[in-house]
């Protein structure tokens, strides 16, 4: 007998798919990234992307919001990048002899922040605020952001000449951190092969949009009728309290983490068709949800140990709820 779902999925997962099948005209392989990426969408936070250049980040992000029928700003940022330059500034109009503030380029719904590691301190923490609460204070004014507000940060691991790293703080403010790897053999023959055939056209020019701000804020609230047993919130709980007294680790999860594996989970559990969540979503979102929260004691690092090792080794600690 099929298993009928209390909660009607059928729209989202068709919507979902057709997100995916529209960026399979560029974007080839990198399925499990853009299934994480539309995970963290749905589940209404933000995104840091980590990898290597030339593996299609900045290109999967920008093609991502071109099935959106949203505002989307991209902004490079730079080690000479001020917060003005990002949250706007005040100008005096001679005209009306009074202020008027001049809205930056955060004030969009999918915002695409490219090397967010090149610039420094001042201008990161612009961003806390922004990002936690969708909303900026300057000079005693309090402005709100439009719903959506979709932050898609990118950074690269290896180059690490002219970039300052994210406090824990700031990287705490993103949903998932996702590492994307490199394609394999046939992969990479097949982006040669669409590359060729594109000729002249643009990626862009390829894609069409699949959803409105209505269709995506409908769908939120689907995500957040997802079913979830105590076992599950259990589950999710021990995982992340384990990391907090871990030998490896010098820094675990904090409640935060918590939550956004249980926002995660529901979020997937939708898009795979399904009206509750079961052990291997919080398995699937857990490495992406915690290898930006934790830090390993620098002995383990010595040893070769890496945040996706310790936290695996967590996980097959604890017992799978039945």
């Amino acid at each position: 007998m099929d298993y009928q779902n209390r909660i009607n999925l059928e729209e989202l997962k068709t919507a979902v798919d057709r997100i995916k099948e529209e960026l399979s005209k560029v974007i080839i392989g990198q399925r499990d990234f853009i299934e994480l990426l539309l995970t963290a969408l749905l589940a209404d936070g933000h995104v840091l992307i980590e990898g290597v250049p030339g593996i299609a980040k900045t290109l999967t992000a920008k093609l991502l919001s071109k099935t959106l029928k949203t505002g989307f700003s991209r902004i490079q940022f730079t080690p000479d990048l001020m917060p003005s330059d990002i949250l706007g500034t005040s100008v005096f109009n001679m005209k009306t002899q009074e202020f008027e503030f001049h809205k930056g380029p955060v004030f969009s719904n999918f915002i695409l922040i490219d090397e967010i590691n090149r610039s420094p301190a001042k201008t990161q923490a612009a961003l806390f605020e922004v990002m936690e609460e969708r909303q900026i204070t300057i000079d005693g004014h309090t402005y709100k952001m439009t719903d959506p507000f979709f932050v898609i940060a990118t950074q690269n691991p290896i180059e690490h000449e002219g970039t300052y790293a994210l406090p824990e703080a700031q990287l705490d403010r993103f949903l998932f951190k996702i590492e994307v790897g490199y394609p394999n053999k046939a992969e990479e023959i097949e982006i040669l092969k669409t590359h060729h055939l594109r000729k002249n056209k643009k990626p862009e020019e390829l894609i069409e949009p699949v959803l409105t701000e209505a269709d995506l804020h409908k769908y939120r609230d689907l995500v957040k009728q997802i079913i979830v047993d105590d076992k599950i919130m259990d589950y999710i709980v021990e995982i992340v309290q384990r990391t907090r007294n871990h030998s490896h680790l010098f820094l675990g999860g904090s409640p935060r983490a918590s939550l956004a594996t249980l926002q995660t989970a529901k979020a997937l559990a939708a898009i795979e068709g399904r009206d509750f969540v079961i052990p291997d979503d919080v398995k699937t979102v857990l490495p992406n949800v915690m290898r930006h929260r934790i830090i390993i004691n620098p002995e383990q690092e010595m040893e070769g140990f890496d945040e996706d090792a310790v936290i695996k080794m967590i996980v097959e600690s604890v017992e799978v709820p039945r």
